[in-house]
C-alpha cells in the first residue's frame, strides 16, 4: 500500500477556525513542524486526521493512553473511513507496523528497550531508558516507509520517552504534528526547549474564549463546594495542631538547643565562615531569628555581615522553625556533632508527629496533614449532595461524571451485605455513597482500568454494544449484595472496546452518574453530552486540570442549549490563616484556567476570585455559601447570558502580571530620591535669584555712594554666575521633576522596567516576533497595585515575557549578576540593586548588553558578578531583605479584553 485510499473523506463540514487552519497548513508544514495548541472541543484530532491525510505517507501516532489510542482508531473509522470495522492496514502495535500505526508513548519507548508495555511503570521509565533496542524499531520504521509522526497531548515530557521519540524524529526526519491543549508554559526553560526540539514553535493557538464565540465549546461554569472535617478528622487535627505548638514551646524553652545555636562557630566568628554563610544564608539567618527570639544581643558584625543598617529580625515563627531544625539537624552536623544524641531526640519527635519526612521538616505544609483534607469523608457526603441537587434539576437528562484518583477495590465485597465504613476516598467509595443512598434511583456506573459496574437495567444496550464490536462471552455477574447492579469481569479481549461501550450507555442516558479515575478518563476521553462534572481529585498540576474539566464543555450537536457545571470540592481547615492546604491546591487550580465571573458585570479570567466567594475567617458559614453556589448551578440560562455578556468585551486573552507597589524594586526610594534631588537643585535655583536680586540691590546702594566708583564689572559676573545657576538648577528640577512623576505613577515605571525585559528578550532572539508588532500595556488599580501584559507576540512569547518580568521583581535569591545605581544626595550616599534575570545572565555578554539597556532607559548602573567577594557580600545583604518581605506576592491573570 503507497497511499491512502482516494475516497477517504471527513464526513462533516469543517468549522469556520478548522478551514481556515487548513488553508493555511502549508505554510506552517514550511520547517517540517505543525504544531497546534487548541482547547478540548476544539477538534485537534481530526485536524491531525485530515492532515495526515493530505501529507498521504505512512504515518505513526502517538497517544498518552490506551483509551486515547483506541479513541484515535474509533474516529478514523467513524468520521473518514465511515465504517466501524478497523482495516487491515491499520495497526495498533508498533512491533507490527500498518500504512497508520497507532501506539502510545509507553509503547514506543518500551519497543526501544525491548520492554513489555502492560508491565512499565515510573521507575522502569527512569531505570531503563537506554533505548538498546532502537535501531530495531528504526529498521522497521524505514522498512514502512513511515514519514509523518503524529503526537497527541504533545505535553507530556517524561524524559524517557522524550529520549525516545527525539531519537527516532532525529534518524526518520519525518513530518511532525504536534497537538495538545495545555503546553507546559509553567516548566523550566530547558524543558521548554526540549519541548519545542521535539514539537517544533507554536504554529496556531486558540483560547477558550474563542471557542466560545465559534460555538465550539459550551457555557460552563466552575463551581466549588465546601466542607469540613468530620469529627473524628477534627479531633485529629486539634491533635496534630497541639502537638506542633507544643513542639514549639519546646524549642523556645530548649537550653541545649540555645547553646547549641549561641556556640557554633558561625555566630562566635562570623567573618571566618563567609563562605558557609554565602551557602547556606537560611539556616544561618534562622539562627540569628532564633537568638533574638531568645533575647540574646546580636553583635553588629552580623549586621554588618548582612548589610541590614537598621537591625531588624524577622519574628521568629513556625517558618523560622523549619529552618532552624533544618540547620541544626542536618545542614551543620559537623558544629553540632558533640550535641548528637539530642539532635537524635528532636529527629525523632518530628517523624512521631509527622513533622519530618526525607529530611525535609514541615510543621503545617506536610503530606500528613494534607491528607486529612484531601481524603476527608466529609467530602462523600459533599458528593452525594450535589449529585441529589443536579438530579432533582436535571432529572433524567442528568449526565454526571465523577472523577476520582483512586480506585478503592478493598471496599467491595462478596458477601451478602455490603456494611465496611466509607473511610477513605475513591471510586467504590463513592458508588457505595451514592448507592447506599438513593431514593430516586439514579442509575449509577463505575468505569475504571478494573472494574466496571453498570445498571441491570442497561444489561441489554450493553450486550448490543458488545454485539457490535464483535464481543461475545462476557462474564458479566450481579453485585453479591445488590442485584440491580452487574459487575463486569475485565479481559484483555475486552480492554480495548469497554471504555467506548461503557461511554455510549452513558451517552444515550442509560447511566446518570458515572464514577471513574482521572488516569482513565481525565484526559482525552470524550462524552459530549456530559453536562455535570465533580473532580474529587486533588490534581493540582497546571496540565491535568485543564484536561479534566475539558470533558464537560465541549458542545453537543443534538443539544444546542448544553451547559456544563464543573464541581470542585475543597475541605476548609477552619485552624489555618489561609485556610489549609486543600484550598491553597483548589486556587493553585483556579489559576490553570479561564472561566466566566460571578460578578453582576461578568468578565472572562483565571483566578479563584472570579468566583465572588466572600469567607468571613472568624464567622464562616459555609451552608449559605454553598446554597449560593447551588443557586449559580441551578440558574443554566443565566450561566449563558453570562458568557455571552463577558464574550461582548473582548476580542483577545491576555497574560498579565499584578504587582504589588511594594514589590516594585526601588519604587519608593528612587520617588524619594528625585523628591530629594527636586529639593537640591531648587535650592540651587533659590540661591541663583537671591544672588540676581542683589545685584539689583546692592547696585543701587554702591551707585548712590560717591566713595565706589563703577562697580558694574564686578557685579555683572555675579549677575551672569546667577544666570547660568538659574539656568543650570531649572534644568536639573525640571528632569528631576520629570523623574519623580514617572516614579510616582507605578505603571510607568513599571512600563519601563518591562521595555528594558522585553528589549533584551529580543536581542537573545527569545521573542522572535517584530518589536513593531509588540505593545507593553500597564495600568495601575486603586489599591496601588500595577499590572502589566504584552500584546502582539505568540502565546510563548508573552508567558516568557511575564515570566522574566517577574524573575526581576521578585525579592532576591542568587542572580549571577545583580545591577548596582547609585542615589546620592548632598552628603549621603546610598544604593540600589536590581537582580539580572537569569536568561540575561548566562554569559557576560547578555548582562553587559542588559545593563547598557538599563542605563539608557534608567540611571547609569555598574554591573557586578556575585560570584567574587565583592558580589557576594552585596548579595548576602540582599538576600537578607528578601528574607524581611518573603510574604509579598505576585499574581498572574489571564483575561479576555480588547
Amino acid at each position: 500500500m503507497n497511499s491512502f485510499p482516494k475516497d477517504l473523506k471527513f464526513k462533516y463540514n469543517w468549522r469556520k477556525y478548522q478551514k481556515i487552519f487548513l488553508d493555511n497548513a502549508n505554510n506552517y508544514l514550511s520547517d517540517n513542524h505543525l504544531h497546534i495548541v487548541a482547547p478540548p472541543g476544539s477538534g485537534k484530532t481530526v485536524l491531525g486526521l485530515e492532515i495526515m491525510l493530505r501529507l498521504n505517507k505512512p504515518t505513526l501516532i502517538v497517544a498518552p493512553t490506551l483509551a486515547i489510542r483506541n479513541q484515535w482508531v474509533h474516529r478514523f473509522c467513524e468520521l473518514f473511513l465511515q465504517r466501524e470495522s478497523v482495516p487491515d492496514w491499520l495497526s495498533t502495535d508498533i512491533k507490527n507496523l500498518g500504512f497508520v500505526t497507532v501506539t502510545t508513548y509507553q509503547g514506543v519507548h518500551a519497543a526501544c528497550n525491548n520492554l513489555n508495555e502492560n508491565e512499565l511503570d515510573d521507575e522502569s521509565l527512569h531505570e531503563k531508558s537506554s533505548n538498546s533496542n532502537i535501531s530495531e524499531v528504526l529498521k522497521n520504521l524505514k522498512k514502512q516507509k513511515v514519514e509523518t509522526f503524529i503526537l497527541d497531548e504533545a505535553h507530556h515530557l517524561k524524559n524517557a520517552w522524550w529520549k525516545s521519540l527525539i531519537e527516532l524524529k532525529s534518524k526518520i526526519n519525518p513530518t511532525l504534528v504536534a497537538l495538545t491543549a495545555t503546553p507546559p508554559f509553567d516548566v523550566s526553560g530547558a524543558e521548554w526547549q526540549k519541548y519545542i526540539q521535539l514539537n517544533g514553535n507554536v504554529d496556531v493557538e486558540i483560547s477558550v474564549p474563542e471557542l466560545m464565540i465559534a460555538g465550539d465549546l459550551c457555557p460552563h461554569q466552575d463551581l466549588v463546594y465546601f466542607t469540613l472535617p468530620t469529627e473524628t478528622e477534627k479531633y485529629k487535627i486539634r491533635d496534630y495542631y497541639q502537638h506542633a505548638n507544643d513542639f514549639f514551646e519546646e524549642i523556645k524553652n530548649d537550653k541545649i538547643l540555645l547553646h547549641a545555636i549561641e556556640n557554633n562557630p558561625v555566630y562566635q566568628n562570623p567573618e571566618q565562615h563567609l563562605d558557609w554563610i554565602y551557602e547556606n544564608f537560611s539556616s544561618y539567618t534562622s539562627g540569628l531569628v532564633y537568638l533574638h527570639f531568645k533575647g540574646k544581643e546580636i553583635s553588629n558584625i552580623h549586621f554588618e555581615i548582612v548589610g541590614e543598617q537598621q537591625k531588624s529580625v524577622p519574628v521568629f515563627d513556625f517558618c523560622w522553625l523549619e529552618e532552624l531544625m533544618d540547620f541544626y539537624l542536618f545542614v551543620d552536623e559537623i558544629n553540632f556533632k558533640s550535641f548528637e544524641h539530642h539532635r537524635l531526640s528532636i529527629e525523632n519527635k518530628l517523624r512521631r508527629n509527622g513533622f519530618l519526612e526525607k529530611k525535609m521538616v514541615s510543621f503545617f505544609n506536610n503530606k500528613n496533614l494534607a491528607q486529612i483534607f484531601n481524603s476527608s469523608i466529609g467530602k462523600l457526603q459533599g458528593i452525594k449532595d450535589i449529585v441529589d441537587f443536579e438530579f432533582s434539576v436535571l432529572k433524567n437528562d442528568l449526565k454526571m461524571v465523577i472523577l476520582t484518583d483512586f480506585i478503592k477495590k478493598e471496599f467491595l465485597t462478596n458477601n451478602n451485605q455490603n456494611n465496611f465504613e466509607l473511610d477513605k476516598i475513591g471510586a467504590i467509595p463513592i458508588f457505595e455513597k451514592l448507592r447506599r443512598e438513593n431514593p430516586n434511583k439514579k442509575k449509577i456506573g463505575v468505569l475504571t482500568g478494573s472494574i466496571v459496574i453498570i445498571p441491570k437495567s442497561s444489561k441489554d444496550i450493553f450486550n448490543h454494544f458488545c454485539i457490535k464490536k464483535n464481543i461475545v462471552n462476557i462474564s458479566v455477574s450481579e453485585l453479591s449484595y445488590d442485584r440491580d447492579y452487574l459487575l463486569i469481569t475485565i479481559t484483555d479481549r475486552v480492554r480495548q472496546n469497554i471504555v467506548h461501550i461503557i461511554t455510549e450507555i452513558f451517552q444515550i442516558g442509560e447511566i446518570n452518574v458515572l464514577v471513574g479515575t482521572k488516569s482513565l478518563l481525565g484526559e482525552g476521553w470524550d462524552a459530549s453530552k456530559m453536562n455535570a462534572l465533580i473532580l474529587a481529585s486533588f490534581v493540582s498540576s497546571f496540565v491535568l486540570s485543564n484536561q479534566m474539566r475539558g470533558r464537560v464543555i465541549r458542545t453537543d450537536q443534538e443539544n444546542p442549549y448544553k451547559t456544563g457545571n464543573i464541581w470542585h470540592l475543597v475541605c476548609f481547615d477552619e485552624k489555618s490563616e489561609n485556610g489549609g492546604q486543600d484550598f491553597d491546591i483548589l486556587k493553585r487550580r483556579f489559576k490553570t484556567f479561564v472561566g466566566v465571573s460571578n460578578n453582576d458585570d461578568p468578565s472572562i479570567e483565571n483566578n479563584f476570585e472570579r468566583l465572588n466567594i466572600k469567607i468571613n475567617r472568624q464567622k464562616a458559614d459555609f451552608s449559605l455559601i454553598n446554597l449560593q453556589t447551588f443557586a449559580y448551578a441551578r440558574d443554566r440560562a443565566g450561566l449563558s447570558k453570562r458568557w455571552d455578556a463577558a464574550l461582548c468585551k473582548g476580542n483577545m486573552l491576555i497574560e498579565e502580571m499584578k504587582i504589588p507597589i511594594e514589590q516594585l524594586h526601588g519604587n519608593k526610594e528612587t520617588k524619594i530620591y528625585y523628591l530629594r534631588k527636586m529639593l537640591e537643585n531648587l535650592s540651587g535655583i533659590v540661591f541663583s535669584t537671591l544672588f540676581a536680586f542683589l545685584y539689583d540691590v546692592v547696585s543701587e546702594v554702591i551707585k548712590s555712594s560717591d566713595g565706589i566708583h563703577t562697580p558694574d564689572g564686578f557685579f555683572k559676573v555675579i549677575l551672569m554666575a546667577s544666570i547660568f545657576g538659574f539656568v543650570v538648577y531649572g534644568r536639573r528640577f525640571y528632569i528631576a521633576l520629570r523623574q519623580y512623576l514617572k516614579y510616582r505613577n507605578i505603571a510607568k515605571h513599571l512600563k519601563l522596567i518591562a521595555n528594558v525585559i522585553l528589549q533584551n528578550l529580543i536581542s537573545e532572539k527569545i521573542i522572535l516576533t517584530s518589536e513593531d508588532k509588540l505593545k507593553i500595556v500597564t495600568s495601575g488599580d486603586q489599591y496601588k497595585n500595577s499590572v502589566c501584559h504584552l500584546e502582539g507576540g505568540t502565546n510563548y512569547e508573552k508567558s516568557q515575557f511575564i515570566k522574566t518580568l517577574q524573575e526581576f521583581i521578585i525579592p532576591v535569591d542568587n542572580p549571577r549578576y545583580i545591577l548596582k545605581q547609585k542615589k546620592n544626595f548632598f552628603f549621603i550616599k546610598n544604593s540600589l540593586f536590581f537582580p539580572v534575570p537569569e536568561v540575561f545572565a548566562k554569559n557576560k555578554r547578555s548582562a553587559e548588553f542588559f545593563n547598557k539597556t538599563w542605563s539608557r532607559n534608567f540611571d547609569t548602573s555598574d554591573l557586578i558578578f556575585t560570584r567574587t567577594i565583592k558580589g557576594r557580600q552585596i548579595l548576602l545583604k540582599l538576600r537578607y531583605q528578601s528574607l524581611l518581605k518573603r510574604n509579598s506576592q505576585i499574581e498572574h491573570l489571564h483575561k479576555w479584553t480588547r
